[in-house]
């Protein structure tokens, strides 16, 4: 592989750092090759500077000092020293944990006091024995530990966290792994960067879920993690992240009663409350749709049981009535009370839900497409970044402006969203027009 695949980068930064040797060289892969074979310090990090072909290789990395402008610059930094968390037996964990599971400080492992320790950075000067960092030079099976500065004890082992595994349960909503390129091999955009991709999806706005550094994430359900990419002409694209072989046992945690929008129910109600039976989700007939059951692996969507995989108002089914697409169901609350559907003859009827096709103009449309014709992500309906606009939920009531799914609020010729591209501020959605004749 590529000797930069070991690396974070991030173009236009400086760090200060106390700990540097300066060399020639004549781009970065030459530079990661002098990070390697630094011998003065642990190299946990390079500096290069493209207009004087400058390369500085550093000891400390963003954790550990400041950070700030430059623009000619860019940092590469080792993953390995950025991780916080083992896997397996943690053989292989640089992070800077220095206390033990019982909170008492770690001696360094250069010191022989309070113990004379049998393990030194001159035994062993590739198990990252610096300062007094929790480490695991002879594998031991319980993980990192630490020789303490208790005199009283003289080893313990270390809390450090199970790295989160490098497969997918479900969409990979959970997904918290450190696969940074995708499915074609492109480097991912760093989520708080604007370069060379300007976006709405920050921590800032996306607080829970996991946004850091430059990894696969799913924040708005697609169907796999993605990401912005560094390549001016990809924008965005899916990671190639296998799923886990173990699954999660949705089906058994979930609740057998309505609570909040029933997202967690897994009842088997399978009627309408007007009566309807429910259509099976892993049929297409008599109607057409995206709910399918091997796309949304922990929905629950099984047999023809009421469900609500999109966060609608409560759980809902597509019925067998080819006149009636989907109804909600009447599923009892949790607390015992009974559900309220009185009235509800007067809900404007929404079509909801993954439909991959539009009537008309598309105005009845309420599907999840949140991409449009050229590929790039919808802005959200309720968000003002990229784009200002008038057209958001209050005062569009009855369109159903959720979330960046694709909606027609102004009677336009089909679906279409303002887009997370700030030079482009909407266009139409990657949808095409149901085949009336086939749908009947």
């Amino acid at each position: 592989g590529d000797i930069l695949d070991d690396y974070l980068r991030t173009d236009g930064v400086w760090i200060l750092t106390r700990n540097k040797q300066f060399y020639k060289a004549n781009n970065e892969k030459e530079c990661a090759e002098k990070c390697e074979a630094e011998r003065n310090f642990i190299c946990r990090a390079f500096l290069f500077t493209r207009k004087i072909l400058q390369c500085l290789t550093l000891a400390e990395n963003a954790k550990m000092t400041v950070m700030f402008k430059s623009t000619d610059a860019v940092l590469y930094e080792k993953k390995i020293y950025l991780l916080e968390c083992k896997r397996g037996i943690g053989k292989d964990y640089r992070g800077m944990e220095a206390k033990t599971r019982r909170g008492i400080p770690c001696q360094k492992w250069a010191e022989k006091r309070p113990h004379n320790p049998n393990y030194t950075p001159e035994k062993h000067p590739n198990a990252g024995l610096d300062e007094n960092y929790c480490r695991n030079p002879d594998e031991d099976e319980s993980g990192p530990w630490c020789y303490t500065t208790d005199p009283d004890t003289r080893f313990d082992y270390c809390n450090i966290p199970e790295c989160e595994g490098q497969c997918m349960q479900c969409n990979g909503e959970d997904y918290h792994g450190e696969v940074s390129r995708t499915e074609s091999g492109l480097e991912c955009q760093r989520w708080d960067a604007q370069e060379p991709h300007m976006h709405g999806f920050t921590l800032k706005h996306f607080p829970e879920k996991d946004l850091k550094m430059n990894y696969c994430r799913n924040p708005d359900g697609e169907l796999r993690p993605w990401c912005f990419t560094t390549s001016p002409t990809k924008r965005w694209e899916y990671c190639n992240i296998p799923r886990c072989t173990t699954h999660q046992a949705v089906s058994a945690r979930g609740s057998q009663c309505l609570s909040g929008k029933g997202e967690g129910y897994r009842g088997r109600i399978a009627i309408t409350e007007s009566g309807n039976a429910c259509q099976h989700w892993n049929t297409q007939f008599p109607h057409k749709h995206g709910w399918r059951p091997d796309r949304y692996p922990c929905k629950g969507l099984e047999e023809n049981y009421c469900r609500n995989p999109d966060g609608e108002k409560r759980p809902w089914c597509y019925t067998i009535n080819s006149s009636v697409r989907w109804e909600y169901c009447a599923i009892p609350h949790c607390d015992g009370t009974e559900l309220e559907i009185a009235g509800m003859s007067n809900v404007p009827v929404q079509v909801p839900l993954s439909e991959e096709c539009y009537r008309g103009k598309g105005q009845s449309y309420r599907g999840t497409t949140s991409t449009t014709v050229s590929g790039k992500k919808c802005q959200a309906w309720n968000s003002m970044f990229p784009h200002r606009h008038e057209k958001t939920p209050d005062r569009f009531p009855n369109a159903d402006l959720r979330e960046n799914y694709c909606r027609n609020p102004d009677g336009d010729n089909s679906p279409w969203c303002f887009t997370t591209d700030p030079s482009m501020t909407w266009e139409y959605c990657n949808l095409k027009r149901c085949d009336d004749h086939t749908q009947e």
